[in-house]
């Protein structure tokens, strides 16, 4: 367990309970953790990057780190760094695969036959009637986390819903799409 270089033991209160160690002093340090992301430019991502940080704090059990502070910011900044790169480098693919598209994105229905593109259309309208009849905000969460890509933390906080609920409705989506997907094999 981490705690300050003189052995004492550092704790804070979380909704889960007791936290101790690094996973204390990273939650007395959020507030200013969140504020150097944001000056360091990460932006609306900042929140998403604590997250991140607090999951790998809690998935790892590290020994005692003599420079706690300090190494949460190395931390911050470098998962800050990874999603940057990461960023880049998916940008940079997909700028090459439009250039190698001639700069024009393909319409994936040119080489499937007119038979066929009307029974996956068919079956589209069918996966919208499903999704219709589970109401619209689940419709909606789905919509906007599998075909939008936009996180569940940010639609959670879109529609005014906690997470657990925006996990539950995304659950009956794919409950539904895959009672579908079944009944489709079957035909």
């Amino acid at each position: 367990m981490a705690g300050y270089p003189n052995g004492k033991q550092f704790q804070h209160w979380t909704p889960t309970g007791m936290a101790t160690g690094l996973s204390a002093i990273f939650m007395a340090n959020r507030a200013a953790l969140l504020r150097f992301l944001r000056a360091r430019g990460a932006g609306e991502n900042a929140e998403d990057l604590l997250q991140d940080m607090w999951m790998k704090l809690e998935a790892k059990d590290l020994g005692p780190v003599s420079d706690p502070v300090p190494y949460l910011y190395r931390m911050a900044n470098n998962l800050m760094l990874d999603r940057y790169r990461s960023a880049i480098r998916r940008e940079r693919r997909e700028q090459d695969w439009a250039e190698g598209a001639g700069g024009v994105m393909a319409d994936p229905t040119d080489d499937v036959p007119v038979d066929e593109r009307m029974i996956l259309a068919q079956r589209l309208d069918e996966a919208r009637a499903v999704l219709r009849d589970l109401g619209p905000r689940v419709e909606l969460i789905f919509r906007r986390f599998r075909i939008e890509g936009v996180g569940q933390k940010v639609i959670a906080e879109e529609l005014g819903v906690s997470l657990t609920t925006v996990e539950k409705d995304l659950q009956k989506a794919y409950r539904a799409m895959l009672t579908l997907k079944q009944k489709l094999d079957t035909e």
